[in-house]
């Protein structure tokens, strides 16, 4: 893959959302054959700046060949359906993608129902937890409609994007589907990062929601960053923060902030009067704010505890409370 005139640069492009840090970026690859890395946020605000931001750089939407995706969170999908009707490119997905999207309504719902029945929330919470799981399959495989999909991405895997090699490694935790794109260019190895290592923030674990593999978030977290940590990276283009080059530092200080969750997990436990669910971890760390933002990371982590011989659980009328073990 050859640039214009010049060494390859990759452009960013932000678009506004309603959370920290106020933007979710995409990356444009700027050569003979354009590349997107990731969609933004729907809605025409968010179109209007990807078509404002690519004209800057010299080129029209429809110019674009190839529009990878890291993950299916609507603010990296959110302009698929309009590139695909201006572009027509080849589109690429993590390749697990598939089976998620593959599931009935009725199906999703139930399960989530039983997970946050287990976990101890509030009618109201519960009804909540599952309407939002629910609408965001909908939504999502709306946005990214699978049989848009040209080429399913496997992990561990090199995919030839127009003619250049992308490394594609599959970084569950924050989302379970999620890869980063490693890419050699213009001398670099670059890491196009989605929602993984990124600099300003705290590692954040939705994985599953409240679906089947919540349980698993906060291992297959672990499982990503001892991924990355095996690359050898000179930059990184995450889609939340500045682009940065502090990305061994960056891995390290996510496993430290996953560890001191643990830690920080088991004392809530420990002070609790008697065994304590999920839903009141959950209180117990969000405080004034909304418990049901944390809810997947909080049963993921009692879950991992308890696979570590950490912290015992019993199943009272239905709901899981966990206590340290009896002989600590």
């Amino acid at each position: 893959m050859e640039s214009r005139e010049r060494p390859v640069p990759i452009h960013r492009i932000e678009y506004d959302v309603n959370w920290p840090p106020g933007h979710v970026t995409s990356y444009l690859i700027d050569c003979a054959e354009p590349v997107l890395i990731d969609a933004g946020m729907p809605g025409e605000d968010s179109e209007r700046r990807l078509q404002e931001t690519l004209s800057g750089h010299g080129y029209s939407l429809a110019e674009i060949e190839h529009l990878v995706i890291t993950h299916p969170h609507i603010d990296h999908i959110g302009q698929t359906e309009a590139i695909i009707e201006a572009a027509d490119p080849t589109v690429y997905a993590p390749a697990s993608v598939q089976n998620r999207f593959d599931r009935t309504l009725d199906d999703l719902e139930a399960t989530v129902a039983t997970n946050v029945k287990r976990a101890g929330f509030s009618d109201a919470e519960s009804e909540f937890l599952v309407t939002k799981a629910v609408e965001s399959l909908r939504r999502n495989r709306e946005l990214l409609a699978p049989s848009a999909v040209d080429v399913w991405l496997e992990g561990d895997s090199t995919v030839e994007i127009g003619t250049t090699p992308i490394d594609v490694i599959h970084t569950p935790g924050h989302q379970a589907d999620h890869c980063c794109y490693a890419v050699e260019l213009d001398g670099e190895r670059l890491l196009i990062a989605g929602d993984m290592a990124i600099e300003s923030f705290r590692p954040v674990v939705l994985h599953a929601g409240m679906d089947r593999g919540v349980e698993d978030g906060i291992e297959a977290f672990f499982t990503a960053l001892d991924r990355l940590a095996e690359q050898s990276i000179d930059r990184v283009y995450p889609g939340h923060g500045p682009v940065h080059t502090e990305f061994s530092e960056t891995i390290e200080r996510h496993r430290e902030r996953l560890k001191q969750t643990l830690v920080a997990t088991v004392k809530t436990v420990e002070t609790a009067q008697s065994p304590i669910s999920g839903a009141d971890v959950a209180a117990e760390r969000a405080g004034s704010r909304d418990t049901t933002y944390i809810a997947a990371e909080v049963l993921a982590t009692l879950e991992y505890l308890h696979s570590e011989g950490e912290l015992d659980a019993i199943d009272e009328a239905g709901v899981r409370r966990y206590h340290l073990p009896e002989e600590q």
